[in-house]
């Protein structure tokens, strides 16, 4: 075989590497983000809120701001005063979300204002959020009451009740200060907490577990568990509160819970009969959302 021929196989089998990389299945796409677990619960159950991240110095070190929803479920969006957004809950995505939303911020950052880009499955080879952003750079969630961030060009009746009806489907809901992303809500007359955990689940489900067994396993009172939520490779655990209960009544409860959680998260004692019985009836309490 000559060199020419040898030197095509070579880049021919490259590329078909690069393809099968692009195209592989990621099931923890944010693993690596010191914010993964609140990212996910913007992108599957927080109905609107923004952060914003930095890219990194070899990316431009622009600023952009993660939404959870942006106009027609866009990818990304140019604004036309030069902002530049991020929508974590789009209708088509790739194998590799991280991936998408990696795309959507360099083309939006790189397009004229006003551009807009939407989600696809096929976002081709390129970086992910762990390659472009300044992971030292702080992620702080605002919950919003209602979309009106997106402050939509024009005032003609379209425009307004196109707001208006994305604003009827946010139901009110509270990020919780005194841990890491935990999140109240109220939707169809019931209330919830909803705390993502990215310990892994054999972790977590062996923690709720081991508190379950001895009556704990209630968020340090208020709360009722109701199982948990498989999401982008790692879990949220659901407690339902009673009717009316507010964000704040929350707040100590919690951190007095989080403190035992902990502990049961790093003990290596086996579980007792109880728990592992308790923990069957956990792990049947679950449901995949993505």
């Amino acid at each position: 075989m000559g060199k020419k021929s040898k030197r095509s196989k070579e880049d021919l089998i490259a590329k078909r590497l690069a393809r099968a990389q692009a195209t592989a299945f990621i099931a923890r796409p944010f693993e690596g983000l010191p914010f993964e677990s609140d990212l996910i619960c913007l992108r599957e159950l927080v109905p609107a809120a923004t952060a914003e991240v930095r890219l990194n110095a070899e990316h431009g070190g622009h600023t952009v701001t993660i939404a959870s929803l942006l106009p027609a479920a866009w990818q990304a969006w140019h604004r036309e005063d030069g902002e530049v957004y991020a929508g974590m809950q789009v209708p088509v995505s790739s194998t590799d979300a991280s991936r998408d939303v990696a795309r959507g911020i360099l083309t939006a950052v790189e397009a004229q204002p006003g551009t807009t880009v939407e989600g696809t499955t096929e976002p081709g080879e390129g970086p992910r959020l762990q390659d472009i952003l300044d992971l030292e750079a702080p992620f702080d969630v605002r919950v919003r009451e209602s979309f009106d961030y997106w402050d939509l060009p024009g005032d003609d009746d379209e425009v307004a009740a196109a707001l208006e009806q994305a604003n009827e489907s946010v139901t009110p809901t509270e990020k919780l200060a005194s841990v890491t992303a935990a999140y109240w809500t109220e939707m169809s007359g019931r209330t919830y907490v909803r705390w993502a955990r990215s310990e892994g689940e054999d972790r977590v489900v062996d923690a709720l577990a081991r508190l379950a067994a001895v009556g704990g396993n209630d968020l340090g009172g208020p709360g009722t568990f109701l199982g948990y939520f498989r999401a982008h490779g790692i879990i949220i655990p659901v407690w339902e509160l009673e009717f009316g209960t507010q964000a704040d009544d929350v707040e100590e409860p919690i951190a007095e819970f989080a403190t035992r959680l902990d502990a049961a998260l790093s003990t290596d004692e086996p579980l007792s009969t109880e728990a592992r019985r308790v923990r069957s009836g956990i792990l049947a309490r679950q449901l995949t959302i993505h």
